[in-house]
Protein backbone atom coordinates (compact mmCIF):
# COMPACT_ATOMS: atom_id res chain seq x y z
CA UNK A 1 0.00 0.00 0.00
CA UNK A 2 1.13 3.27 -0.78
CA UNK A 3 1.19 5.85 2.10
CA UNK A 4 -0.27 8.67 -0.06
CA UNK A 5 -1.29 11.14 3.26
CA UNK A 6 1.90 10.42 4.70
CA UNK A 7 3.96 11.43 1.15
CA UNK A 8 1.26 14.07 0.87
CA UNK A 9 2.66 16.03 4.49
CA UNK A 10 6.44 14.88 3.19
CA UNK A 11 5.70 17.44 0.17
CA UNK A 12 4.20 19.67 2.09
CA UNK A 13 6.68 19.92 4.48
CA UNK A 14 9.75 20.04 2.14
CA UNK A 15 8.15 23.01 0.43
CA UNK A 16 6.88 25.14 4.14
CA UNK A 17 10.82 24.31 4.96
CA UNK A 18 12.59 24.90 1.78
CA UNK A 19 14.31 21.54 2.43
CA UNK A 20 14.23 19.14 -0.95
CA UNK A 21 13.86 15.46 -0.76
CA UNK A 22 14.41 12.57 -2.73
CA UNK A 23 12.10 10.84 -5.39
CA UNK A 24 9.50 8.67 -3.99
CA UNK A 25 9.76 6.52 -7.28
CA UNK A 26 13.81 6.05 -6.90
CA UNK A 27 12.64 3.11 -3.69
CA UNK A 28 8.78 2.94 -4.69
CA UNK A 29 6.73 1.63 -7.81
CA UNK A 30 3.09 3.73 -8.01
CA UNK A 31 1.22 4.60 -10.39
CA UNK A 32 -0.42 8.12 -11.87
CA UNK A 33 -3.62 7.29 -9.92
CA UNK A 34 -1.56 6.82 -6.85
CA UNK A 35 0.20 10.26 -7.58
CA UNK A 36 -3.30 11.95 -7.72
CA UNK A 37 -4.40 10.60 -4.81
CA UNK A 38 -1.19 11.88 -3.09
CA UNK A 39 -1.72 15.43 -5.37
CA UNK A 40 -5.15 15.62 -3.80
CA UNK A 41 -3.76 14.97 -0.18
CA UNK A 42 -1.18 17.88 -0.81
CA UNK A 43 -3.44 20.34 -1.82
CA UNK A 44 -5.74 19.23 1.77
CA UNK A 45 -3.07 20.37 3.56
CA UNK A 46 -2.76 23.88 1.92
CA UNK A 47 -7.19 23.69 2.56
CA UNK A 48 -6.14 23.02 5.92
CA UNK A 49 -4.23 26.05 6.14
CA UNK A 50 -6.92 28.16 5.40
CA UNK A 51 -6.19 28.55 1.39
CA UNK A 52 -8.64 27.95 -0.67
CA UNK A 53 -8.47 26.11 -4.13
CA UNK A 54 -8.75 28.95 -7.28
CA UNK A 55 -7.87 27.21 -10.16
CA UNK A 56 -5.61 24.80 -11.72
CA UNK A 57 -2.82 24.13 -14.33
CA UNK A 58 -1.72 22.51 -17.01
CA UNK A 59 1.71 20.76 -17.46
CA UNK A 60 3.67 19.15 -20.50
CA UNK A 61 1.17 21.19 -22.92
CA UNK A 62 4.62 21.62 -24.64
CA UNK A 63 4.82 18.44 -27.40
CA UNK A 64 8.38 18.44 -26.99
CA UNK A 65 8.02 18.05 -23.32
CA UNK A 66 5.58 15.25 -23.55
CA UNK A 67 7.91 13.25 -26.12
CA UNK A 68 10.78 14.24 -23.38
CA UNK A 69 9.09 12.83 -20.82
CA UNK A 70 7.78 9.68 -22.55
CA UNK A 71 4.01 10.72 -22.03
CA UNK A 72 0.98 10.87 -24.32
CA UNK A 73 -0.86 13.00 -21.83
CA UNK A 74 -0.75 16.14 -20.06
CA UNK A 75 -1.28 16.99 -16.30
CA UNK A 76 -2.62 18.55 -14.35
CA UNK A 77 -2.25 20.26 -11.07
CA UNK A 78 -4.02 23.06 -8.71
CA UNK A 79 -3.47 26.47 -7.10
CA UNK A 80 -4.13 27.73 -4.31
CA UNK A 81 -5.02 31.66 -2.51
CA UNK A 82 -1.52 31.23 -1.36
CA UNK A 83 0.29 31.11 -4.37
CA UNK A 84 -1.24 33.98 -6.12
CA UNK A 85 2.02 36.64 -6.11
CA UNK A 86 0.43 40.24 -6.87
CA UNK A 87 2.42 43.61 -6.04
CA UNK A 88 1.49 43.73 -2.21
CA UNK A 89 2.34 40.03 -2.20
CA UNK A 90 6.01 39.49 -4.04
CA UNK A 91 7.59 36.43 -4.16
CA UNK A 92 9.59 35.98 -0.99
CA UNK A 93 13.18 34.32 -2.20
CA UNK A 94 13.44 32.71 0.58
CA UNK A 95 10.84 30.51 0.91
CA UNK A 96 11.92 28.97 -2.05
CA UNK A 97 14.01 26.03 -2.93
CA UNK A 98 15.19 26.18 -6.63
CA UNK A 99 12.89 28.60 -7.89
CA UNK A 100 12.14 28.81 -11.99
CA UNK A 101 9.38 31.23 -13.97
CA UNK A 102 7.96 30.55 -17.07
CA UNK A 103 5.42 32.69 -19.64
CA UNK A 104 2.05 31.41 -19.30
CA UNK A 105 -1.77 33.04 -20.63
CA UNK A 106 -4.35 32.50 -17.98
CA UNK A 107 -8.33 31.68 -18.55
CA UNK A 108 -10.55 33.33 -16.25
CA UNK A 109 -14.10 30.65 -16.15
CA UNK A 110 -17.31 32.65 -16.60
CA UNK A 111 -19.48 29.58 -15.20
CA UNK A 112 -18.99 26.44 -13.56
CA UNK A 113 -18.09 23.23 -15.89
CA UNK A 114 -19.16 19.95 -15.20
CA UNK A 115 -18.48 18.12 -18.57
CA UNK A 116 -15.57 18.13 -20.93
CA UNK A 117 -15.70 20.56 -23.50
CA UNK A 118 -14.36 20.87 -26.91
CA UNK A 119 -12.01 23.18 -27.97
CA UNK A 120 -14.69 25.06 -29.89
CA UNK A 121 -16.74 25.49 -27.22
CA UNK A 122 -14.17 26.54 -24.53
CA UNK A 123 -14.42 30.25 -25.77
CA UNK A 124 -17.58 30.51 -24.58
CA UNK A 125 -17.00 29.39 -20.85
CA UNK A 126 -14.31 32.19 -20.11
CA UNK A 127 -15.07 36.30 -19.35
CA UNK A 128 -11.21 36.72 -19.58
CA UNK A 129 -7.61 36.16 -21.01
CA UNK A 130 -4.90 37.44 -19.14
CA UNK A 131 -0.41 37.19 -19.52
CA UNK A 132 0.80 35.52 -17.29
CA UNK A 133 3.71 33.83 -15.18
CA UNK A 134 4.03 30.91 -13.04
CA UNK A 135 6.49 29.73 -10.73
CA UNK A 136 7.68 26.36 -10.35
CA UNK A 137 9.79 25.11 -7.24
CA UNK A 138 9.65 20.94 -7.43
CA UNK A 139 10.43 19.78 -4.17
CA UNK A 140 12.51 17.07 -5.32
CA UNK A 141 16.16 17.12 -5.05
CA UNK A 142 17.92 19.02 -8.17
CA UNK A 143 14.86 18.85 -9.60
CA UNK A 144 14.61 15.77 -10.55
CA UNK A 145 11.56 13.68 -10.54
CA UNK A 146 9.68 10.93 -12.76
CA UNK A 147 6.07 11.41 -14.32
CA UNK A 148 4.71 10.08 -11.09
CA UNK A 149 7.20 11.85 -8.80
CA UNK A 150 5.77 15.65 -10.57
CA UNK A 151 2.21 14.84 -10.80
CA UNK A 152 2.30 13.86 -6.82
CA UNK A 153 3.85 16.74 -6.19
CA UNK A 154 1.39 19.36 -7.84
CA UNK A 155 3.16 19.55 -10.88
CA UNK A 156 5.61 21.39 -9.04
CA UNK A 157 3.56 24.62 -8.91
CA UNK A 158 4.83 27.53 -6.28
CA UNK A 159 2.89 30.33 -7.97
CA UNK A 160 1.77 32.40 -10.25
CA UNK A 161 1.33 36.26 -11.11
CA UNK A 162 -1.43 37.46 -13.81
CA UNK A 163 -1.49 40.36 -16.18
CA UNK A 164 -4.58 42.79 -16.85
CA UNK A 165 -7.84 40.83 -17.61
CA UNK A 166 -8.65 41.21 -21.62
CA UNK A 167 -11.82 40.31 -23.55
CA UNK A 168 -11.47 36.95 -24.87
CA UNK A 169 -10.27 36.78 -28.58
CA UNK A 170 -11.36 35.08 -31.38
CA UNK A 171 -7.84 33.32 -31.33
CA UNK A 172 -4.84 33.25 -29.48
CA UNK A 173 -2.57 31.62 -32.03
CA UNK A 174 1.35 33.24 -32.53
CA UNK A 175 1.21 35.54 -30.02
CA UNK A 176 4.65 36.91 -29.64
CA UNK A 177 5.42 35.71 -25.80
CA UNK A 178 8.81 37.35 -24.21
CA UNK A 179 9.78 36.86 -20.36
CA UNK A 180 12.87 38.80 -18.84
CA UNK A 181 14.33 39.20 -15.39
CA UNK A 182 15.22 42.93 -14.13
CA UNK A 183 14.87 44.19 -17.73
CA UNK A 184 16.72 41.42 -19.60
CA UNK A 185 15.36 39.28 -21.99
CA UNK A 186 15.81 34.95 -20.78
CA UNK A 187 13.16 33.52 -22.73
CA UNK A 188 10.94 34.52 -25.74
CA UNK A 189 8.37 32.28 -27.88
CA UNK A 190 4.71 32.26 -29.19
CA UNK A 191 1.63 30.52 -27.66
CA UNK A 192 1.73 28.06 -30.56
CA UNK A 193 4.04 26.31 -28.48
CA UNK A 194 1.33 26.00 -25.82
CA UNK A 195 -0.69 22.60 -27.51
CA UNK A 196 -0.59 24.83 -30.72
CA UNK A 197 -3.28 26.82 -29.47
CA UNK A 198 -3.62 27.69 -26.04
CA UNK A 199 -7.47 26.90 -26.23
CA UNK A 200 -6.89 23.35 -26.95
CA UNK A 201 -4.61 23.52 -23.31
CA UNK A 202 -8.10 24.75 -21.90
CA UNK A 203 -10.23 22.23 -23.46
CA UNK A 204 -7.83 19.10 -21.95
CA UNK A 205 -8.12 21.05 -18.68
CA UNK A 206 -11.90 20.47 -18.50
CA UNK A 207 -11.13 16.49 -19.64
CA UNK A 208 -8.62 16.42 -16.83
CA UNK A 209 -10.06 18.25 -14.24
CA UNK A 210 -12.94 15.95 -14.10
CA UNK A 211 -11.03 13.07 -14.80
CA UNK A 212 -9.31 13.40 -11.61
CA UNK A 213 -11.90 15.22 -9.41
CA UNK A 214 -10.82 18.90 -9.82
CA UNK A 215 -13.37 21.28 -9.47
CA UNK A 216 -13.87 24.01 -12.45
CA UNK A 217 -16.22 26.57 -10.97
CA UNK A 218 -17.36 30.19 -11.91
CA UNK A 219 -14.13 32.33 -11.15
CA UNK A 220 -11.46 30.32 -11.25
CA UNK A 221 -8.47 30.48 -12.92
CA UNK A 222 -6.75 28.24 -15.13
CA UNK A 223 -3.14 28.30 -16.41
CA UNK A 224 -2.57 26.99 -19.84
CA UNK A 225 0.85 25.91 -19.94
CA UNK A 226 4.04 27.43 -20.35
CA UNK A 227 5.35 28.49 -23.85
CA UNK A 228 8.74 28.32 -23.46
CA UNK A 229 11.24 26.37 -21.00
CA UNK A 230 11.38 27.51 -17.45
CA UNK A 231 14.17 29.63 -16.31
CA UNK A 232 15.40 29.97 -12.99
CA UNK A 233 14.95 33.29 -10.93
CA UNK A 234 18.45 33.57 -9.48
CA UNK A 235 19.35 36.62 -8.08
CA UNK A 236 16.85 38.56 -10.02
CA UNK A 237 14.44 40.92 -8.58
CA UNK A 238 11.51 41.45 -11.32
CA UNK A 239 9.98 39.10 -13.61
CA UNK A 240 8.14 40.06 -16.12
CA UNK A 241 6.20 38.18 -19.30
CA UNK A 242 5.03 40.37 -21.99
CA UNK A 243 2.43 39.18 -24.69
CA UNK A 244 1.23 40.52 -27.77
CA UNK A 245 -2.41 41.66 -27.35
CA UNK A 246 -2.62 40.35 -23.96
CA UNK A 247 -0.41 43.47 -21.92
CA UNK A 248 2.22 42.27 -19.32
CA UNK A 249 2.34 40.18 -16.08
CA UNK A 250 4.67 40.89 -13.44
CA UNK A 251 6.18 40.17 -10.20
CA UNK A 252 8.96 41.47 -7.55
CA UNK A 253 11.15 39.01 -5.85
CA UNK A 254 12.32 40.21 -2.24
Amino acid sequence: MIPHKQWAKALHQSARTQQPRDQFSTQNTYTLKDAYTIQHALIQERVNEGHAVIGVKMGFTSLAKMKQMGVDDMIIGQLTQDMRITSETPLVRSQCIHPRAEPEIAFRLSQDINSPLSVDEVSHVVDGVASAIEIIDSRYENFKFSLEDVVADNCSSCGFALGPWCEVPLGLNGLDMVQTFDGSTVAEGTSDAILDNPFEALAAATRLALQHGLPLKKGMIVLAGASTAAHFIGDAKKVEVAVDGLGTAYFEVV
